[in-house]
């Protein structure tokens, strides 16, 4: 033990531990940087939410509540308004609502616009939106149109919706 101890002074006293703690140091500094590059998430942009409203509009007339739910963070409130009625879902009530109209329908077409996007940072975005519901009930059409303000984050890489406050009207 002595031995040990006399070789980790020498070693100490002649700056080679020090060197070696140092190319130690830099090594898990340059492992850092790397893992930090590998998982940065790319910032928020307006190609982005465009991007989003073509992927709900796929979603939505396929009738493919799982790529809905990729699209809606887990976190999202969506508050609804609209012939004196109003409510707030969150992602699970919005989803339910979603496959028990159209379990209710037929010839279900969505369509969607989205303007005024604004990058409020990396992460979000805040825009106008505009949907078109319309399909069948028992024989006769309906349609929807809501007009919302959205918030929009970036979660892996994906922009998904996370906040919206919309005024539903309908046009029979």
């Amino acid at each position: 033990m002595k031995k040990l101890t006399h070789t980790a002074k020498k070693m100490l006293s002649s700056g080679f531990l020090a060197g070696a703690l140092k190319v130690t140091t830099t090594v898990l500094l340059a492992g850092t940087a790397i893992t930090y590059v590998s998982t940065a998430q790319a910032a928020i942009d307006k190609n982005q939410v465009n991007q989003y409203a073509q992927n709900m509009r796929q979603a939505a007339n396929s009738q493919n509540i799982g790529r809905i739910a990729d699209l809606v963070s887990d976190d999202a409130i969506i508050s609804l308004s609209g012939n004196g009625e109003r409510t707030s879902l969150d992602k699970n009530g919005y989803l339910k609502l979603l496959q028990r109209s159209w379990n209710k329908t037929s010839n279900y077409k969505y369509s969607i616009q989205i303007s005024n996007i604004v990058i409020i940072d990396d992460d979000k975005a805040s825009a106008k939106v505009t949907t078109k519901e319309s399909y069948l009930k028992n024989g006769k059409p309906f349609q929807f149109v809501t007009k919302s303000d959205a918030k929009f984050s970036l979660s892996n890489n994906n922009v998904v919706l996370l906040r919206s406050v919309a005024q539903v009207t309908s046009k029979q």
